[in-house]
């Protein structure tokens, strides 16, 4: 056990540079729209999410299978958060996020031992499989999201939900092509929270945060381990030396 702490201690080191400067300025970012409104348990339970929610995508970005822990807690803020604002959509996301990527990940050997040297690539048929299951989950979800609740956003909603629920199976499935998924559906929680925000159901903070995915998603194609063979290889050499070093390999 004393072994597991130590590796997700240092799962949160060595990330690209750019990764901890997005991580401190998202933070500043959220502490001065928590303070500039009125404090209420709401707003306290979305700045935690956020703040979690924000390290969660870093660490993907990252190639670090700490992203379970932090996915885990961000999603109970976010539950709250979603149905405070009856974005109940966005509740069923963070249940899918869960379920098909922060247990399976917290779970399996395979992200938890050296991830970064087990990345993937999309080929012909999973670009048309990930692609129909988007389009087929958005269509399904915005018929019964509208019909069945009272949800004021039901098909922006339910793109941002099927766009992030593949994208996360897409993710544990250990395919960088995850990025396309991820930054689209940084575009759709934008406007689905700023909406929200708008119509006076949420707090700015949420919409602040889908921009801070963005700009992480942004920086994905160009630093991160999934699209870097220069910081793919230098991730790997440091996961395989310190795995052996506290026994987990």
């Amino acid at each position: 056990m004393t072994n597991y702490f130590k590796f997700l201690r240092h799962q949160l080191q060595g990330w690209p540079q750019q990764n901890y400067y997005l991580f401190f300025f998202s933070l500043g970012c959220q502490v001065m729209t928590l303070v500039s409104s009125k404090v209420t348990w709401v707003t306290v339970v979305t700045f935690i999410g956020t703040t979690l929610g924000v390290l969660c995508v870093l660490a993907i970005n990252a190639a670090k299978s700490v992203n379970g822990w932090l996915g885990l807690l961000s999603a109970l803020c976010f539950i709250i958060a979603g149905f405070s604002a009856k974005n109940y959509l966005s509740i069923l996301e963070q249940v899918a996020y869960v379920l098909t990527l922060d247990i399976p990940v917290l779970l399996s050997a395979n992200w938890n031992v050296n991830m970064a040297a087990k990345i993937r690539h999309f080929t012909a048929r999973s670009w048309a499989v990930a692609l129909g299951a988007t389009v087929l989950v958005y269509l399904v979800s915005g018929s019964l999201i509208g019909r069945f609740t009272d949800d004021p956003r039901p098909w922006i909603d339910a793109i941002s939900f099927s766009i992030s629920l593949t994208a996360g199976v897409i993710c544990f499935l250990r395919f960088n092509n995850q990025y396309f998924w991820w930054l689209a559906s940084g575009l759709a929680q934008l406007v689905l929270w700023f909406v929200s925000f708008k119509q006076g159901s949420a707090t700015l903070a949420m919409a602040i945060n889908s921009s801070i995915y963005l700009i992480n998603d942004l920086l994905a194609f160009t630093i991160s381990p999934w699209y870097n063979a220069k910081e793919r290889a230098r991730v790997t050499a440091a996961e395989a030396a310190y795995a052996k070093q506290i026994g987990l390999e």
